[in-house]
């Protein structure tokens, strides 16, 4: 099994800042990015986008345009040829990321994708709602996003390995809970048992 992080991980970049910057709302970001938790700020620029034209179109075009590491496609296709389970836990949004990997012939090398969820809404608006409602903590882990407890995915799944690999754990969780989110730093977790 390979859990993998999206932003900063698998790509390079950050999926939401990239859409914020090319599609020129950086001023608008800037100055709401310390009013409201993240999800809400994202949706929020989603609605400005909106307002200003920006179809959902035009933001699957923008996320097409986001260098997408080779060596990544590459071990990604290797993995997934291998029979490796892969997984994806990510603060994300699921259309940030079903745009992506779709787009470089990735979407179904992956078993599992737990992230935000987004969708249109009856006025062709993409909306990006919190997988947790942030009053509802999870948890008390001050390093998983009030909106997304990364660890749960870790714990309440079935993972028999959990008493075995407490080391490859703390990986996952370098990896998951943001600890990769640096330039050049990649880290895959890989599982096989019988």
């Amino acid at each position: 099994m390979v859990v993998l992080d999206f932003d900063r991980t698998i790509i390079d970049d950050d999926s939401d800042r990239w859409i914020v910057a090319e599609l020129g709302l950086t001023e608008l970001f800037k100055e709401l990015r310390h009013s409201m938790p993240w999800i809400s700020l994202m949706d929020r620029i989603m609605a400005q986008l909106h307002s200003n034209g920006v179809t959902v179109d035009h933001i699957a075009d923008c996320l097409k345009r986001l260098p997408f590491p080779p060596p990544i496609v590459s071990a990604i296709k290797s993995a997934h040829a291998l029979g490796c389970d892969l997984r994806i836990i990510s603060d994300a949004n699921t259309f940030s990321i079903r745009t992506i990997l779709q787009h470089h012939a990735l979407f179904h090398c992956f078993s599992q994708i737990h992230t935000n969820p987004a969708f249109l809404d009856n006025q062709g608006r993409l909306r990006v709602t919190p997988f947790h409602h942030s009053t509802h903590s999870p948890h008390s882990c001050p390093l998983c996003p009030p909106n997304m407890c990364k660890v749960s995915f870790l714990i309440l799944s079935p993972f028999p390995f959990l008493s075995f690999f407490t080391t490859a754990i703390i990986l996952v969780f370098f990896s998951i809970l943001g600890f990769s989110d640096r330039p050049n730093s990649k880290f895959f977790i890989v599982w096989n048992w019988k």
